[in-house]
């Protein structure tokens, strides 16, 4: 959705300094926002037992917003090595680190299993015998295969390669038993930026009858459910925002009636990363060139390596001219960066005020996969990251890559192996 008025307040009057001051592009993200949502997120799962957010690191794999979320009691999911290093880099603490990945590599497996371990959420039944030690915790990520539709970003779940089946689900929490497993958690992520809160709602009562399930089967008992990230931010300004408020009060009364059936109930986990960050981050870059020929085209300072999601997915991101907000000279262009590549676009036929070269764009909603998702094709280089802090100054917490950084890969020993 188009920026909250609040941090539009605080960040648009200064913008023109920023952009002197540090140089566009960049992507600059709100603290006072990103901790107003993990309150009310608190807020909404105020009466879950052993509520918590592991913030998704792939969403915005940055240390000082790690510390942010660390700050407010939040712990981690991690899908690879280097973002079990970023996590532990920030203090946090074992079971405050959840690993989920597919098909995992020994080498992850280590660095999950290092350092006093973390929260192994197996995607496999396959993965019980390749685990080299088997934690006393373990979890198993669920795909309910037909019985649930997915939605458009992630698919239909028998389509999906993520997970145990509910054929297999018995059996993997069996053979972890069989290999020393004596704690259990259940995960499941079957959505992604959704805003029918009823879906998610949904999954809390799937995965409380498949602990009802295999709990009988195997005589266990569950310390949490994990119902994934997936919520959704309205990146429209038509669309509604989700009703986290609904979500939780009608969660807590799924878990209340399996207390009230099997006298217990087991914490509510999730993983949420694009409700955290998203709307609390815009891309900022400077109009550099106007191409009129069959349409008109803005040219900007960035490309698709500072956010991919139009490119890829045809994503809508809000943009806003600064200090033309409220011109009522329009016109309808394409907003594009200069890679080589045809769907480098941020804005396809989009009504915008007219732009002029030196205009500051603002792209919304970039604060989860804009950064993280940067590449280098084309030689292009990511941008830098800035932090608005809660006492008004602005921080520095990634630089631009350099070409140095570019070439950095190139520098290496010779090494050839011989026939």
């Amino acid at each position: 959705m188009p920026l909250s008025t609040d941090f539009k307040q605080r960040l648009y009057p200064r913008l023109p300094e920023i952009a002197r001051h540090f140089g566009t592009p960049f992507h600059i993200y709100d603290e006072k926002g990103i901790r107003d949502t993990g309150a009310s997120l608190k807020a909404a799962f105020t009466r879950a037992a052993g509520f918590k957010e592991f913030f998704a690191v792939k969403a915005l794999p940055n240390p000082k917003i790690m510390a942010i979320m660390t700050s407010m009691g939040f712990g981690f999911d991690c899908s690879s090595g280097p973002e079990l290093l970023l996590a532990r880099q920030v203090g946090t603490l074992p079971d405050n680190i959840l690993f989920t990945s597919n098909n995992t590599s020994p080498d992850d497996f280590a660095v999950a299993l290092a350092n006093g371990g973390c929260i192994l959420n197996l995607d496999d039944i396959s993965l019980v015998a390749k685990t080299p030690v088997m934690p006393e915790l373990i979890c198993f990520r669920y795909n309910p295969g037909e019985r649930r539709s997915g939605n458009a970003i992630i698919g239909n779940p028998v389509e999906a390669k993520y997970g145990v089946s509910h054929e297999q689900i018995v059996d993997a929490y069996r053979l972890a038993i069989g290999r020393g497993a004596k704690r259990f958690g259940l995960h499941c992520m079957l959505a992604s930026n959704e805003l029918n809160y009823h879906y998610m709602v949904e999954t809390v009562r799937m995965l409380l009858d498949v602990v009802a399930l295999v709990g009988q089967a195997l005589s266990i008992r569950f310390e949490f459910i994990n119902i994934g990230g997936g919520l959704g931010i309205p990146y429209r300004p038509e669309q509604e925002a989700l009703d986290i408020r609904a979500l939780g009060r009608e969660s807590v009364e799924f878990l209340q009636g399996f207390v009230d059936k099997y006298g217990y109930a087991p914490a509510l986990y999730m993983e949420s990363g694009r409700y955290m960050t998203g709307p609390h981050g815009t891309l900022v870059t400077t109009a550099i060139n106007r191409k009129e020929i069959y349409r008109t085209y803005i040219g900007v300072d960035a490309c698709m390596s500072s956010l991919m999601r139009p490119g890829i997915y045809g994503a809508y991101h809000h943009i806003d001219v600064v200090g033309k907000e409220n011109s009522r000279e329009k016109e309808v262009v394409d907003v594009v960066g200069s890679l080589c590549e045809n769907n480098d676009k941020f804005a396809i036929q989009r009504e915008l005020p007219k732009v002029a070269d030196g205009d500051l764009l603002v792209i919304h909603d970039t604060g989860a996969h804009g950064q993280a998702m940067g590449f280098n094709y084309n030689g292009k280089l990511r941008p830098k990251e800035l932090l608005l802090r809660q006492d008004g100054a602005v921080e520095l917490i990634r630089r631009a890559e350099t070409v140095a950084d570019y070439f950095a890969t190139l520098d290496f020993e010779n090494d050839i192996m011989l026939r």
